[in-house]
């Protein structure tokens, strides 16, 4: 298996910790934006956003054709990119990272329409796709929880 294609797909190896590696992928993710949102423009986040989009999806596209599964359980930088635009225009603060993480696991645990379509593209842009469309989902109710 190709080194880097798996630490990018594991999302440096959180992927790999035992069970719920979703989870794991999840909370690296709320980590990252702790540590590295509150120095960014709000143009910086979106490139990289847009930057770990796109390595995610060759790097899921190749694992998931080295491991012969349309979706490995280990490939977890569909939710680290859906944590990364979960946590776009809201303040970085403990209260939000929880609220946050959990709203996102819980959608994308459960998959409301149109999730569970949208995984069903092919290649990495399927395993990709549904973790993003989560994340917009849950930033915009993040957000509009902010404005409660």
């Amino acid at each position: 298996m190709n080194k880097i294609y798996k630490f990018i797909g594991t999302a440096a190896y959180s992927g790999l910790l035992p069970k719920m590696p979703g989870t794991w992928g999840s909370i690296f993710g709320a980590l990252f934006v702790y540590f590295v949102y509150p120095h960014l423009t709000l143009v910086e986040k979106l490139i990289l956003i847009i930057f770990f989009t796109i390595l995610g999806i060759i790097a899921s596209y190749k694992l998931s054709l080295e491991l012969n599964d349309e979706d490995p359980d280990i490939v977890v930088i569909d939710e680290f990119v859906g944590i990364l635009i979960t946590f776009l225009l809201v303040p970085i603060n403990l209260k939000n990272l929880i609220l946050g993480t959990i709203l996102f696991r819980v959608i994308d645990i459960l998959k409301p329409f149109p999730l569970k379509k949208l995984e069903k593209y092919p290649y990495g842009i399927g395993i990709m796709l549904d973790d993003i469309v989560a994340g917009i989902i849950c930033m915009v109710l993040l957000y509009l929880f902010q404005k409660i």
